[in-house]
């Protein structure tokens, strides 16, 4: 007989999410937050309804490609090449902002130069989808300062590659030196370049030709390949799925069905884009709180 357990995870994901976002709207609350107690109402560290987590992390992943591949649709490649002052200058200037203030705050309590940079990388580094989805949310997607937060958040995403490279050289592990982490980064550069070269000119062709077809599914399918894809491919060279999924949206953006294809994937994207809040609300211990008062209320007001 089948295995139903995630289909029971998902009924109980919904059903509870619901009531707590339904709640949330009468208090003029945003929903990721509704998303986020929902989560740790039924998690491991609350009445533990969910029985299997990973399936759960696998959809949500799904939410967060499906959240950028969208945003990255509404923008373009002609968009991205006017924010390239803030991808370009910004986004540095934030990082190594953060860096230099937790150098600072690593001296005064004494921490070592490796774990200094350690932390640094942790805390100049932000949730692409929280932050988007707050944006979409409150309708500044397309301001001054939401396009200059998509070009930090780019970057960052970007950056995370020599930041996984750099993180085993701290604890003294064996990666192979710099060669090797050259080596990587010329891959992901590569890959990038193949992406942005085809949404100049092998995407807009290709869906002319399915939309020639007159199928609706052949044409909704094809996104799907098209955004799953080249999130995939983006990660097998370190990139996060996140990045890769954005510049699937720019393949599409291109073309002069973007906006049929936007509206093809917003109905998946709400579905899915929820789990993703729903399972971090999951890995929230409420016990942490009672242990660590200080130290929770001193992050929350840096």
């Amino acid at each position: 007989m089948p295995d139903h357990s995630i289909l029971q995870d998902v009924l109980i994901i919904f059903t509870v999410s619901i009531g707590v976002v339904f709640l949330f709207q009468k208090l003029h609350l945003p929903s990721i937050a509704g998303f986020l107690v929902a989560g740790t109402l039924v998690g491991p560290y609350g009445l533990n309804l969910i029985s299997d987590r990973e399936q759960i992390e696998v959809l949500a992943e799904i939410g967060v490609i499906l959240l950028l591949f969208t945003i990255g649709i509404e923008f373009s490649l002609t968009q991205l090449k006017a924010s390239r002052r803030v991808l370009l200058l910004s986004g540095p200037l934030q990082i190594v902002g953060v860096l230099l203030c937790v150098a600072v705050g690593g001296m005064l309590i004494g921490l070592s130069v490796q774990e200094t940079i350690f932390w640094g990388f942790l805390l100049s580094l932000s949730s692409t989808a929280i932050v988007l989805k707050a944006l979409g949310e409150r309708g500044e997607m397309d301001t001054h300062h939401g396009r200059s937060t998509i070009g930090i958040l780019l970057f960052q995403d970007l950056a995370v590659v020599p930041m996984i490279l750099i993180t085993p050289l701290l604890g003294n592990e064996q990666t192979g030196g710099v060669k090797a982490i050259l080596l990587i980064l010329g891959e992901a550069g590569l890959v990038v370049f193949v992406i942005i070269v085809a949404a100049r000119v092998i995407t807009p062709q290709l869906l002319e030709h399915i939309v020639r077809t007159k199928s609706r599914e052949l044409f909704l399918l094809t996104i799907i390949v098209l955004g799953l894809g080249t999130a995939w491919l983006t990660s097998l060279t370190g990139l996060s799925l996140a990045l890769g999924a954005f510049l699937a949206g720019l393949l599409i953006s291109e073309s002069q069905y973007s906006h049929q294809a936007l509206a093809e994937v917003l109905p998946f994207r709400d579905s899915f884009n929820s789990l993703f809040f729903f399972s971090i609300g999951m890995l929230i211990d409420l016990r942490v709180l009672t242990t660590h008062p200080i130290l929770i209320i001193s992050l929350i007001s840096a």
